[in-house]
Order: C-alpha cells, then structure tokens, then sequence
C-alpha cells in the first residue's frame, strides 16, 4: 500500500473514533434555575432548612397535623383530601362534610409559607390566630384572613378583597397580581409580636400591628364589630378556608421565631 494511501486511512480510522466518542459520551446536565424548578421535590425541607428550624405542616401524603374545625373526629370524612401531594378541598363534594381545616397546634411568633392555586373565578383564604372555642362558630369570627383569589373573580376589582390582602381591611401594600387559575402562587405570612406582614409572590400585600389602638379602631368600624374575638389575640391556630371552590397548597411549612 503507498504511503499516501495509509494516511488517508489513518485520518479516517481516528475521526470515526472521535464521532463514536462523541455519540457515547453522556451530555452534561446542568443545574439551572429551570433544572431545580423542574425537579423540585415538594413537601420537603432540605437539611438548611431544617436547621434554621422549619417545620413541615403538610407532609404530601396524610391530614396529620390538621382536623375540621370544631369537629376533628369528621376529618376523614371531609371534602380535604390529599390529591396527588397536594392539600385539596373538594368543595363541591356533596357526600363529604364541609368545613375549614385547621392546625391541631396553635402558634404566636412565626413565619408560615405555602403554595396555593385556585379553579376559575373561585375564592379562599387563609385565616391566623383563630380561636377553637364552642363560643366561636366559625373561623373567620376570631382568624383575621389572607386573601386567596382567582384574578377572573370579580372581587379582584374591589381594592380590599384583591389577593394577599388582610380581607375588609386595606388595599394591597404594593400591587401584584396572583397567577392565573390553575398556576401555583407563593405566599408568606409573618408573625411577631402582634405585628404581621404578608407577602404574594415575593411582594409584600399588607402590614398591620394586632396591637395598635389604629387596629382596635379599624375593627370596630368594620362588618366585624358585632365579633367580640375577631382581632384580639396574636396566638392562635392557622384555618384552610372552605368556600364553596375548589383549592390546592402543598410546601405548607413554619418556622417559629
């Protein structure tokens, strides 16, 4: 064979090698933002959060940890149901009972955090330092509540009902619209002392102080007056509202200050 000849098939032995490696060699996959929000395990606290003392309130699979408000021995039988790792209130279910489900432990100083979506024109909330007493029917006459809506309700056009508001009381803090129904949102509720902020999709919705003569002054003038527990403690347990329409959360988790 010439010498001219054995180049050529040694040129071409080596890029054959070079195009099988290349078709072997696995591709590198990288951990983008995209990456993690593709493959985020849900009701999940990683080591971090552990350590700076986050406490799961959903685990993905079971109601532990909640009951029907005024009624925990009904639970099992309630339109909450656990779909798919998600907290999911089927309220339109007429063989279940119906109610709002509530922690079985109560808090004072905390950061609660969790994800929430909502069907089509639909409404809920999420109500604070709720008052389990037989004195109290519902959760609402004691838990001022965080604001949850559909953008296609109509009361997102009335300036204290929008989403992220504390309902009845004051527009939002800084304006945000919530992600359209069946889109996740993040929301954030800050307790302590008394004073309380909360947050929709990374934008602070209100502020108010449970303290304040201003806040004794707003509550007397409002649809709650005739509610002699509404607003008037800074300790109490958290309610999943039941209003008629269907709900989800999931990544429901606190951290005690």
């Amino acid at each position: 064979m010439r010498r001219f000849e054995c180049i050529v098939l040694l040129l071409a032995s080596i890029i054959s090698t070079n195009c099988t490696d290349k078709q072997t060699t696995p591709k590198t996959i990288w951990r983008t933002k995209q990456w993690v929000k593709v493959n985020k395990v849900h009701n999940h606290l990683s080591d971090v959060e552990q350590a700076q003392g986050w406490q799961l309130l959903f685990d993905g699979k079971t109601l532990n940890g909640w009951h029907l408000y005024q009624n925990p021995d009904a639970t099992r039988f309630s339109a909450w149901n656990v779909d798919q790792g998600t907290l999911h209130c089927r309220a339109t279910n007429p063989d279940k009972l119906h109610g709002d489900l509530i922690t079985d432990h109560a808090y004072a100083n905390y950061e609660l955090y969790f994800e929430w979506r909502i069907a089509f024109r639909c409404n809920s909330g999420v109500f604070i330092n709720v008052q389990e007493n037989q004195g109290i029917a519902q959760t609402y006459q004691s838990g001022p509540e965080y604001q949850l809506l559909a953008p296609s309700h109509s009361d997102n056009q009335v300036p204290n009902k929008r989403p992220g508001c504390l309902w009845g009381f004051a527009p939002q803090k800084e304006m945000v619209e919530a992600k359209p129904a069946g889109s996740w949102n993040q929301s954030r509720i800050l307790q302590n002392d008394g004073k309380i902020a909360f947050f929709l999709n990374g934008v602070q919705t209100a502020q108010e102080d449970l303290n304040s003569e201003a806040w004794a002054k707003s509550v007397a003038q409002s649809g709650f007056a005739e509610q002699p527990m509404f607003g008037k403690t800074t300790a109490g347990k958290i309610a999943l509202q039941h209003w008629y329409f269907d709900v989800w959360f999931r990544n429901i988790k606190i951290r005690e200050l």
